[in-house]
């Protein structure tokens, strides 16, 4: 087996767009699940908000790339708003069906050949880079060393993921020790008492869902920004993995998020590059190339169940403030 290939396309996953887009819908679903208690299953639907918004706004309308990324954040915020109103009410189980609900419809709206012409439909959106890529203040050449080797339209994404990332780090991070964060810690342990207290909470929800489904939004938008749109990327699953780099790093954190996505995309790649070539070496006889691809799933899925059963507050979480279980 080639170790230095398997290892170098494993470093290549610490810092990339993937790895990016996934730490901002991490925190974003933090926002809401760790911080607030929403237990949300719609997360793809806000990356897909996020990212359709801005493919659309530049391909049909022109905008350049940064207004583009403001019309998705404020088409993530109408998401919110439209999915908030009638499920905020709800608790637990009757919350997460609903939301996974209409993330899924939200999908099929985009899959769907009636409005082809906007949003591509199976094929998805493609050749919305121009203004992104004119704006590069990057001169043409190579940046970075040994795996992390990037030309100057790769450094220039990676440049503003990182920003992003570090920004909602700090503004979550300062959002949580306000009163208003406060607030949102209350409502999760008990929302009865904070109503109590005279707090709207369900207003206090609503604002939650709307800040965890913009840093989400901006996930989305990071993710379209060096490939292209396509509904089949915002499938369930992704929900799911967005909850695995969660709950592995630790829900109610404000790092634990992004440590989470880190590990789980250095995982993923780890395990696709080396079970494939255990098959070609003839150490996993009774497995095909195909077979060995999807068994990193399986595997990933083994250690979140052995993660919430050891350790069900993740890597950072504090098992006294939260847990999965709990």
């Amino acid at each position: 087996m080639d170790w230095g290939s398997i290892l170098s396309n494993t470093a290549q996953s610490l810092l990339s767009p993937a790895t990016m887009a996934f730490a901002l819908a991490a925190l974003g679903l933090a926002v809401h699940f760790g911080f607030a208690g929403l237990l949300n299953f719609g997360i793809a639907g806000f990356m897909a908000v996020g990212a359709y918004g801005y493919a659309i706004s530049i391909l049909t309308f022109g905008l350049p790339w940064w207004g583009a990324a403001l019309v998705g954040l404020g088409a993530s915020v109408v998401f919110a708003i439209i999915m908030g109103v009638p499920t905020l009410r709800l608790r637990g189980d009757y919350l997460a069906i609903v939301t996974i609900a209409a993330a899924e419809i939200l999908r099929l709206l985009f899959l769907t050949t009636a409005f082809e012409e906007v949003t591509g439909s199976a094929d998805g959106l493609f050749g919305y880079h121009a203004s992104f890529r004119a704006s590069n203040p990057f001169p043409e050449g190579t940046y970075g060393f040994g795996p992390w080797t990037y030309n100057e339209v790769e450094f220039w994404v990676l440049v503003i993921g990182l920003v992003l990332v570090a920004l909602a780090a700090l503004f979550v991070w300062r959002l949580m020790h306000s009163p208003w964060g406060r607030v949102i810690k209350g409502i999760r342990e008990d929302e009865d008492a904070v109503r109590a207290l005279g707090k709207n909470v369900f207003a206090y929800k609503m604002q939650a869902l709307i800040i965890g489904g913009v840093i989400a939004a901006v996930g989305g938008i990071v993710y379209a920004l060096p490939s292209a749109v396509n509904p089949n990327v915002y499938v369930t699953s992704l929900t799911f993995f967005v909850w695995t780099a969660l709950l592995l790093g630790g829900a109610a954190t404000v790092f634990g998020p992004l440590l989470g996505a880190v590990l789980f995309w250095v995982l993923q790649s780890f395990l696709s590059n080396l079970l494939p070539a255990l098959v070609s070496s003839g150490l996993l006889p009774m497995v095909s190339s195909q077979q060995a691809a999807t068994l990193r799933f399986v595997l990933v899925g083994l250690g979140l169940v052995l993660l919430v059963i050891f350790r069900p507050q993740g890597i950072l979480g504090d098992k006294r403030e939260l847990t999965f279980v709990k």
